[in-house]
């Protein structure tokens, strides 16, 4: 499938609000899982991959709708970003989790890495093979990041942390290889986590990125942001990124940074001028819908700094804790934008 044609090429970080038929989502709403969250799924198990092939096609025909050019499969099928794909490995304990205390005393159960990290089987592989049948668009999937996944596990087998890293880079890009065959047009790593470890993030999260994105062809991203608004208010948030430059190293053709919520002072991206940004242009801590000259002109303040060829207009974040109604008429107000501003500048 052809990356679309025009300039300022509208997207999504990832994940669509799953419905409330599908999901408990005053369960979901309290915490973005490790582990697995078997529980938050209202539907019984012998039909629950149906429920959930027919809320992906919701997902995908709403971006559709509204005008999104690069969808995805909105992650319907996932309890977070990050926790099916990682406690899907071999050499990881997820029923027997470890409990990582935050700096705020907030306990979270986390998978206890046990053994040699391996991947036995595709894990998202069925999910890119629907999502590319029920789409003509270009189509994107995302994966955690190895130095995310290795940051929200305790590792009680290898060595140091690098080394669990780079096991997981392995896993990962197994995986994005057999994803790239099925048709992805875009493969997105999330690194949130860079941030929260700058110093680790320093030695060795390129390296671990490069690993998992070797031998893919197709656009890449790098997706880094600082935390779901419904989880961490905007008021919480720093004023820029402890861990951006860095990524300019990375193989990865993109860059996504999160810039509405944070009011984020975007003269950071000189330092990644080789790349394309995708550019967090929704607030997801509003919960109104944003007017489409509102994001018109935050998209207008990123060509201050980044030529109209290189940005690719997107929410902050992933839009899985927000009301369906209202994470539809963003999209929408997002692209009405793009295509506002796209006149002037083409």
């Amino acid at each position: 499938m052809p990356q679309p044609k025009h300039l300022l090429p509208t997207t999504v970080v990832g994940s669509y609000p799953q419905p409330d038929w599908l999901v408990d989502r005053e369960m979901l709403s309290k915490s973005v899982p490790r582990t697995r969250m078997a529980g938050m799924w209202r539907i019984p198990q012998a039909h629950l991959e149906q429920a959930q092939d027919d809320a992906t096609v919701v997902a995908i025909r709403d971006m559709e709708r509204a005008g999104i050019d690069i969808v995805t499969d909105g992650e319907i099928r996932r309890e977070s970003y990050s926790n099916r794909f990682a406690t899907a490995l071999d050499g990881i304990d997820a029923e027997n989790p470890a409990i990582i205390t935050s700096r705020s005393g907030q306990k979270t159960p986390v998978p206890r890495v046990v053994g040699k990290i391996g991947r036995n089987g595709p894990v998202e592989l069925r999910d890119m093979q629907f999502l590319r049948r029920n789409t003509d668009r270009a189509a994107k999937i995302t994966l955690p990041g190895p130095f995310t996944m290795s940051q929200q596990a305790s590792n009680e087998f290898y060595k140091d942390d690098e080394e669990l890293a780079m096991a997981l880079a392995a896993a990962v890009n197994a995986e994005a290889l057999e994803l790239q065959n099925a048709g992805a047009d875009v493969i997105q790593l999330d690194e949130p986590w860079v941030r929260n470890d700058p110093a680790a993030a320093k030695r060795y999260a390129v390296k671990a990125i490069n690993r998992a994105l070797q031998g893919i062809t197709v656009p890449t991203v790098v997706h880094v942001c600082f935390g779901y608004a419904a989880v961490v208010p905007g008021d919480t948030k720093p004023a820029g990124y402890s861990f951006l430059a860095e990524l300019a190293d990375t193989t990865a053709e993109q860059i996504s940074i999160e810039a509405a919520q944070p009011k984020l002072d975007l003269g950071v991206l000189a330092d990644l001028s080789r790349k394309k940004i995708m550019l967090g242009v929704i607030d997801l801590g509003n919960p109104g819908i944003e007017t489409a000259s509102v994001i018109a002109d935050r998209i207008r303040h990123g060509l201050k700094y980044v030529s109209a060829d290189r940005l690719i207009p997107a929410p902050d974040c992933g839009m899985k804790y927000m009301p369906r109604a209202i994470a539809f008429g963003k999209l929408k107000a997002m692209s009405d934008a793009a295509a506002i501003v796209r006149k002037e500048v083409g």
